[in-house]
């Protein structure tokens, strides 16, 4: 059993954008197997492959006691009723802010083995899909925050 260190904001790889993976082998098996088992705790919702410091378009989800993976995922639907609760990231430990999501997502991609996979869901799946997703294009829910809950979590950031 490898459960990953989680990288933390400050990290270079959490702003970078994620490479597409082109090869659906041994190492990327032992990725999402990486990325299952570092998921597979209470209060871990998602985890992308940066946040264990590996570039690549892979996602692993904990939600509703439902486990399971996407790669190469795209986001295909997004409802325009929006859900805005609380959301926090392991990749930012400690701080919370409401954050403004669609209610319901659906997300295209593959699985470990390359087959065709569509994950979707509304409230805290949409918010992990589309919040794992963010990971991937190099963005933090932080980035999506705005007035008072943006100055309350970046000032509380820097006084970490």
């Amino acid at each position: 059993m490898t459960i990953r260190p989680i990288r933390e904001v400050g990290d270079p790889v959490l702003r970078t954008p994620a490479d597409e993976v082109r090869a659906f082998d041994r190492d990327l098996a032992a990725l999402v197997r990486d990325l299952l088992e570092t998921v597979d705790h209470p209060g871990r919702a998602g985890l992308a492959a940066p946040q264990i410091g590996v570039g690549l378009r892979a996602f692993s989800y904990n939600v509703d006691g439902v486990i399971g993976h996407m790669v190469n995922p795209v986001i295909v639907e997004l409802s325009e009723e929006t859900q805005d609760g609380d959301e926090g990231c392991l990749s930012v430990p400690g701080i919370w802010a409401p954050t403004v999501r669609a209610m319901h997502a659906a997300v295209e991609g593959f699985d470990v083995d390359g087959k065709p996979l569509r994950l979707e869901g509304s409230g805290l799946m949409a918010r992990c899909l589309q919040h794992e997703v963010d990971h991937l294009d190099g963005k933090l829910f932080l980035d999506r925050l705005t007035g008072e809950a943006r100055k309350t979590a970046l000032r509380a950031l820097r006084s970490r």
